[in-house]
């Protein structure tokens, strides 16, 4: 979000000329400063007239919010006495109301106050005042959730004014009009006025067509320039357009896959491979393209040693290692001769050597997921069930670090084994052991028997179940069985074999969960065209190769993510993002077990970087 905020300086000034025109003789109570806004809202009933009324009224605001007021200037504002206010002040009216919308982050008044905007309303005011309200206007839109808005407001920037950087121009509305939802692109588009706009909706909606590889969006831009050769897009294309025409000529032609195809790890390594070569072969593409795979075990060797060997080749990309232990020995180097997309995440914390980029299936990012789940659905109090392990841990790490970004509270976190009496484990994590011991306490106390029902304790909103299906299914009965049955259960994909079992899951009913597009989408074209040639890839081994298929994918983009802020690739394993150390992030699909078959959920509303949703999205 833009944290620029309108300097008091300039809006004074501006009040200053208003109510110098305008006046406030006819007040008698010019004189007051009310210090709230009930008592200024009564006496502004004693104005002539309902400008009057009303420039007082704006005057007293503004002095609320110079002095910090923001609440009480807030009331004022939304009153019915300033409900519709008269042509000569609604400048000023918006200019104070934006004001305290973005001091006070008000969401449902951003809402609000961005349906009565005009997008080219920062152009109403003084030459001197311009950016600053535009940066408010911008703020508005931000807390109201209408990127399009951003969008059309930057296009009415770009073509007003003479001295705005124009590559940060188109940068911004591109971004902007990604952000923007399908249909209301598709809606914009049938009644947009004006050239410009009319291109850049053009443009935006051209490249959403599914399935389109880099080489069909570079061509698709080259053909949408010849069309638009006169659109200020055309000539200066966003910095993330432009990498996508160079996509194609900088694709990796020479490329290692660097795996362990014998030892304890084969059977993953040999999924990934085929995910990879499955995907290669799909991606028409590739036929005019002379690209070369070549394929390495890395089995029994020193990766440190085998990558400075596979460098010598000059290879443009190698993929792999798998193993965490192979990829934590390149940490030491400065940077890779060869770019290095690793199959793991390395855990030291070290910074990573340039052009080593990191990918895979991470128990973090679905931790993470998880917690904003809970956070999108107002559930922030939280009982947690993890396995014991080292798996467990970084899981437990990962969520805990997002529940605290979110202002979640994990009440209490009980780690098993799978040996361990579950009965025990449900009923102490669901405070009935407590309970109990309470009762004993007081039988000891009065000295005679008392009548007792157990109570699970009841501050709890949710239970976070992290457990393989054949322990879920003990653990969600005994939920219900010790009076726990109306809390919902949120779990990773570890929850879910791969493949529908009704009979068996069951047991599961309502659990809600996270997953890889490839298991859960119903209708996936990349999955059933390879449903023949390798029809055993279901369950864990499918989601190994999916990660496969992915790091294909990834291979042709990884200038794009790397570079361009916000940009992502819609994969099989979820929608791929680069951080800033180039480790792959990954957001996956949502589901709920009905009658023991997976039912697809609602995407999590997104959550800004200050951990609140930018948007909300009900579940149906």
């Amino acid at each position: 979000m833009i944290k620029n905020r309108l300097n008091p300086r300039y809006l004074a000034a501006l009040l200053a000329l208003v109510f110098v025109l305008g006046g406030c003789a006819q007040l008698s109570m010019q004189t007051d400063q009310p210090r709230t806004a009930d008592v200024a809202l009564s006496l502004s009933d004693q104005a002539g007239s309902v400008e009057e009324a009303q420039r007082y009224l704006l005057k007293t605001a503004d002095r609320f919010q110079s002095e910090g007021m923001h609440e009480e200037a807030r009331i004022i504002l939304r009153s019915q006495q300033l409900a519709t206010p008269v042509e000569a002040l609604k400048d000023l009216y918006f200019l104070l109301a934006m004001r305290g919308v973005t001091s006070l982050e008000d969401r449902a008044w951003a809402g609000e106050l961005a349906e009565a905007l005009n997008v080219t309303q920062f152009a109403a005011y003084r030459e001197d005042l311009i950016d600053q309200a535009l940066n408010l206007q911008l703020q508005v839109y931000e807390l109201a959730g209408r990127p399009l808005n951003i969008a059309l407001t930057l296009i009415s920037q770009a073509a007003a004014s003479q001295t705005a950087d124009a590559q940060q121009l188109n940068d911004r509305i591109w971004q902007a009009l990604k952000r923007t939802p399908d249909s209301t692109l598709s809606d914009e588009g049938q009644s947009a006025i004006g050239y410009d706009t009319q291109g850049w909706l053009e443009l935006a909606v051209m490249l959403r067509e599914p399935g389109l590889t880099p080489e069909d969006q570079s061509q698709a831009i080259r053909d949408w320039q010849y069309n638009w050769t006169g659109h200020p897009a055309a000539s200066l294309l966003p910095s993330e357009l432009a990498l996508i025409t160079l996509l194609a000529q900088q694709r990796p032609e020479r490329i290692v896959l660097a795996l362990p195809l014998s030892g304890p790890l084969a059977g993953a390594g040999a999924a990934i491979r085929d995910g990879f070569m499955a995907a290669f072969y799909h991606d028409e593409t590739t036929a005019d393209l002379a690209i070369e795979i070549s394929v390495t075990d890395t089995y029994g060797q020193p990766f440190n040693a085998l990558y400075d060997q596979l460098a010598k080749d000059s290879p443009d990309l190698i993929v792999g290692p798998l193993e965490k232990e192979a990829l934590s020995a390149v940490f030491n180097r400065n940077a890779m001769p060869v770019p290095l997309l690793a199959l793991n995440y390395d855990d030291s914390g070290k910074r990573a050597p340039a052009r080593l980029y990191q990918y895979g299936l991470s128990a973090e990012d679905e931790a993470r997921q998880i917690a904003e789940r809970l956070n999108s659905e107002g559930l922030h109090q939280t009982l947690v069930l993890i396995p014991s392990g080292g798996w467990g841990d970084r899981f437990e790490k990962a969520l805990q670090a997002r529940v605290n970004e979110t202002s979640g509270t994990i009440l209490h976190t009980e780690r098993f084994f799978p040996e361990d009496n579950l009965r025990e484990v449900s009923a102490d994590i669901l405070g009935i052991n407590v309970s109990r011991q309470r009762a004993i306490q007081v039988e000891q106390t009065i000295g005679q028997d008392v009548e007792f029902e157990p109570r699970r304790r009841q501050d709890v909103d949710a239970i976070i179940l992290v457990a393989q299906p054949t322990i879920a299914r003990q653990f969600k009965p005994l939920f219900a069985f010790y009076f726990g049955g109306d809390l919902p259960v949120y779990s990773p994909s570890l929850v879910y074999e791969g493949r529908p079992d009704p009979s068996r899951d069951r047991d599961l009913d309502q659990i809600r969960f996270t997953d890889l597009p490839w298991v859960l989408d119903e209708k996936n074209e990349f999955r059933s065209a390879i449903h023949t040639p390798f029809p055993g890839m279901s369950g864990q081994i499918g989601r190994l190769f999916a990660m496969g298929a992915d790091a294909f994918h990834l291979s042709t983009q990884l200038p794009l993510l790397d570079q361009v802020d916000g940009s992502s690739l819609e994969g099989q394993t979820g929608t791929l993002k680069m951080t800033q150390d180039g480790r792959i992030q990954r957001t996956q699909r949502w589901a709920y077990f009905n009658q023991g078959t997976p039912k697809l959920l609602p995407d999590v509303p997104l959550l800004s970087e200050e951990g609140t949703n930018t948007n909300q999205e009900a579940e149906q």
